[in-house]
């Protein structure tokens, strides 16, 4: 079985191994999928390995660290429809994408398809699946799955058209919780994102990771999203609210002074959603604030 309707993307920096074994498991899918990489500029001999090793992968070579960025020279690259994403320490299981393909061919609504993820070794579900599957955001009849207000780019299959004309991510967020704008703009150009638990994705998590580092990025571009799209209350006691619950310390208060610094960059792009994408973003708001897997720790 092959499948000429999805490539796959990834992008890297300094995970050597760990992209060789995601690599790997792509080259045995039975789909085939094309995959292309871009490489943020590592200095572990990570493109020369691809080169060496997995000669079929396109391998992009920026020079620099474009964060989230790096997918969407690699989007744009691409020539079939769908796209799926793939981080350098996760993978799709075999016939995932496509079944993907499948819904999106079926659903001319649908923008976007999220796995269910399982975290190896062992295979245990990884903790946002439980949000993912309980969402309380209400969508039409037709979607193959729960409606989600976001999605995670390791585990997700994508339009590329919408995704183009969306803008891709954006370069100020750079890395952490980018999907969140990404996800509004698309549903506020009329399209719907579902999750299709009977898609899986695999994912092993890195050990080379700058955990405060993600949290300082992650919290900044949550308030960033919120005064960027939210209407002045929704923004004003989500904003409040992290002020209240994320640590004190160093970290948070480094994401919080960036955010500010951003303030001059926000008020130039602020575009509120309309009612009925604020009523989707309103329903997710209880469960942002008992989420267990979304902690701004680290």
């Amino acid at each position: 079985m092959t499948d000429p309707r999805t490539t796959v993307v990834v992008i890297t920096h300094n995970r050597r191994e760990e992209l060789l074994r995601t690599l790997g498991e792509l080259a045995r899918l039975p789909e085939r999928p094309p995959v292309i990489v871009t490489d943020n500029a590592s200095t572990d001999g990570t493109a020369d390995a691809v080169r060496g090793s997995h000669p079929q992968v396109t391998l992009l070579t920026p020079g620099r660290n474009l964060g989230a960025v790096g997918r969407n020279l690699a989007v744009r690259k691409a020539r079939t429809p769908y796209i799926a994403f793939c981080d350098d320490d996760s993978w799709w299981g075999p016939g995932s994408l496509e079944r993907a393909a499948d819904l999106l061919d079926r659903h001319a609504g649908l923008a976007a398809v999220t796995a269910r993820i399982v975290v190896e070794p062992g295979g245990a579900e990884d903790p946002i699946v439980a949000e993912l599957r309980d969402s309380p955001i209400q969508g039409p009849d037709w979607l193959p799955g729960p409606a989600l207000g976001s999605f995670l780019a390791a585990a997700t299959v994508i339009r590329r058209d919408a995704f183009l004309d969306a803008g891709g991510f954006s370069a100020r967020l750079w890395l952490g919780g980018e999907e969140e704008l990404l996800a509004t703009d698309l549903a506020t150009r009329g399209w719907w994102l579902a999750y299709v638990p009977e898609l899986t994705a695999h994912h092993a998590p890195s050990r080379a990771r700058d955990a405060t580092l993600r949290r300082v990025h992650g919290l900044r571009n949550t308030l960033w999203f919120c005064w960027l799209r939210r209407p002045v209350g929704p923004a004003l006691r989500r904003t409040l609210h992290l002020a209240r619950t994320v640590p004190h310390d160093t970290a948070s208060l480094r994401a919080f002074g960036q955010a500010v610094a951003g303030l001059p960059w926000v008020l130039r792009e602020r575009r509120v959603v309309p009612p009925e994408v604020e009523e989707r973003l309103g329903a997710l708001t209880q469960a942002q604030r008992n989420s267990t897997a979304r902690r701004y720790v680290g």
